[in-house]
């Protein structure tokens, strides 16, 4: 489905992945400097990602979403709904697996991607939206605050 245009945006797409589209993900999420030591951008893509990937693709509140241009792979993102008990038994929308290909930041693009993913999750009837941010990016910090998220949590995690 095409982004939400403003005016002077970008024409971009935005759709579900498929199978197919794997390469071009994991070349994303490899294509940054914490990515390029915990990523496997081989081809064909590692099985451990092919797994990934059908458990996502089946399930109804996970969207794997990738932006083009033209065709060719410029962005993508996972969300995540997330039913809950409290607040009411709120949902909320998750974001995560942010990427943008390098040659295409700073152009707007990420602020389309997220005003199409804030819109996914309102739509979905969640009343909340939620991210974490490596603290090693501390520029991508600085953009999810512009877009209005607040840094009101601590997050941390346990490597298993």
């Amino acid at each position: 489905m095409p982004i939400e245009q403003a005016p002077g945006a970008l024409e971009l797409n935005i759709r579900r992945a498929t199978p197919g589209d794997l390469p071009a993900i994991i070349a994303l999420l490899a294509d940054d400097k914490l990515g390029q030591g915990r990523e496997d951008a081989a081809d064909p893509p590692n099985p451990a990602y092919i797994a990934a990937f059908a458990a996502i693709a089946a399930d109804t509140n996970q969207y794997l979403a990738l932006v083009e241009d033209g065709g060719r792979v410029i962005g993508c993102l996972q969300l995540s709904f997330i039913p809950g008990l409290s607040r009411l038994g709120m949902w909320r929308g998750q974001i995560e697996g942010v990427r943008i290909a390098a040659d295409r930041r700073g152009d707007g693009l990420g602020r389309q991607i997220f005003a199409w993913a804030i819109a996914e999750c309102r739509a979905r009837g969640c009343g909340l939206v939620q991210l974490t941010t490596d603290k090693q990016r501390p520029e991508a910090g600085r953009f999810y605050e512009s877009l209005g998220f607040v840094p009101s949590h601590e997050g941390m995690k346990l490597s298993l």
